[in-house]
């Protein structure tokens, strides 16, 4: 009996890989297999916004986390369907000029049979509600919720896609002018996270610092995060699903995929080490929320890099941003641009950085060599902050004209679960606040 039940699972499983042909189809088992690497590592995507949640919602105040979780499962829900309804039509569809798409809004150009497209823009939906998802902590605990969802339907209608149409274009079938010279930026380094960044740094300018975070002479007080583990939790979360955002953005399942996971594991990991090491030279004590920080700037600088660098370069570029996230969060808070999780830092700076740094480390396997790259990668990282930096200023302003984006004193010291939800995270336990 146990001959005849593995016998019909084998033939079962035969006939689901390779059809009911006697003759393999080699390139079509390949092609299936690409399509299904594809889709897994969507759904690995799709699995950081709860990571994006986490750590979020750690490291703000207890008063504030239903909107914190709110604002991530909006940014996701509204972000697929702008993405879906113009976003990748402006990023992938055919461009005169390489500046925007001109085909394929509300995927109207997809037909029964066209399989890689529905896969394709699943994969990419994924990339453009994480860029979506980093302003809201940048502006937690005192954006009104309203005017949030504004912003964040168009940050995935036309702000990412936009540049992403520049940079990666001809993964469809766009032709970025970006792409065109030489600009290196694998799985989206500045593509998704410094433009999502520099939007954060736009909104925390426009919306100012939360109540209590400066004293009245300037001095810098520290707001802690009400549950760490919960943010170290995120912070496993978005590790894990960053194999599916490097390693996926090979959309293939070929020999690239190991060197690729290996560098994401690596780059962190350095990353994680030089954050600590660093805050306790400066503080003598290990900071646990620099540490986790430091994991995050790791896995954003080597995003741009982690198909065409070694892994001994991966741990240069991990070092380097566990330093840099440092001192460009000590920065921000000083210039007063509050930001209570750091994302300008870790996705912003550190984007910046990883791009950069997939260039100056660029190597070429087949000929054994390096080949670095400087002037398209600069041209890149600048034209990315002016894009994403300006246009979200713009409409962060545009936006509180028509509904006010920053809350009341009173209703931010209440807490915004309450005001804005009408319901506490945890009923039983008193929140303190922080006038």
């Amino acid at each position: 009996m146990k001959r005849i039940f593995f016998s019909i699972i084998f033939i079962l499983s035969y006939s689901i890989l390779f059809g009911a042909d006697d003759a393999i189809d080699a390139k079509q088992v390949q092609t299936n297999l690409d399509w299904l690497w594809t889709l897994i590592a969507a759904f690995l995507v799709f699995f950081m916004q709860l990571g994006f949640a986490m750590v979020e919602t750690g490291f703000t105040r207890a008063k504030n986390a239903v909107n914190i979780i709110m604002k991530n499962l909006m940014d996701f829900s509204m972000g697929v369907l702008g993405f879906f309804a113009v976003g990748f039509a402006l990023m992938f569809g055919k461009s005169y000029g390489g500046l925007i798409g001109t085909e394929g809004f509300f995927l109207l150009n997809w037909g029964p049979g066209d399989n890689w497209t529905l896969a394709f823009f699943l994969f990419q939906a994924m990339f453009c509600a994480t860029a979506a998802t980093i302003v809201s902590g940048a502006i937690a605990e005192r954006a009104n919720f309203k005017a949030y969802l504004i912003f964040s339907f168009l940050m995935s209608a036309i702000v990412y896609p936009i540049f992403g149409s520049w940079a990666w274009g001809s993964l469809f079938h766009g032709n970025g002018w970006l792409e065109k010279l030489g600009f290196i930026d694998f799985a989206g380094s500045t593509v998704v996270h410094s433009i999502g960044g520099w939007a954060a740094l736009a909104g925390a300018i426009v919306l100012g610092p939360r109540v209590g975070k400066y004293s009245a002479d300037g001095k810098i007080r520290a707001i802690p995060g009400h549950n760490i583990p919960l943010a170290t939790i995120g912070v496993f979360i978005l590790w894990f699903g960053w194999y599916g955002f490097n390693v996926g953005s090979e959309t293939a399942a070929d020999a690239a995929l190991p060197l690729i996971a290996l560098n994401t594991t690596l780059a962190p990991a350095a990353s994680s080490i030089t954050a600590l090491v660093v805050t306790y030279n400066r503080y003598k004590k290990f900071d646990a929320g620099m540490a986790l920080n430091g994991v995050l700037s790791g896995l954003v600088g080597i995003t741009a890099g982690c198909a065409n660098v070694t892994p001994f370069a991966a741990i240069l570029i991990g070092v380097v941003s566990g330093v840099v996230v440092v001192y460009s969060v000590l920065f921000f808070e000083k210039i007063k641009v509050d930001d209570p999780v750091g994302a300008i830092s870790v996705h912003g700076v550190c984007g910046a950085w990883g791009t950069i740094a997939a260039g100056l480390f660029n190597y070429n396997f087949e000929q054994r060599a390096w080949e670095p790259v400087f002037l398209s990668q600069i041209i890149g990282v600048v034209v990315a902050f002016i894009w994403g930096f300006v246009i979200s200023f713009i409409l962060f302003k545009v936006i509180d004209k028509i509904n006010k984006f920053r809350v009341s004193e009173e209703e931010e010291f209440l807490g915004l679960d309450l005001y804005e939800h009408g319901i506490k995270a945890y009923p039983e336990f008193p929140i303190s606040h922080i006038k």
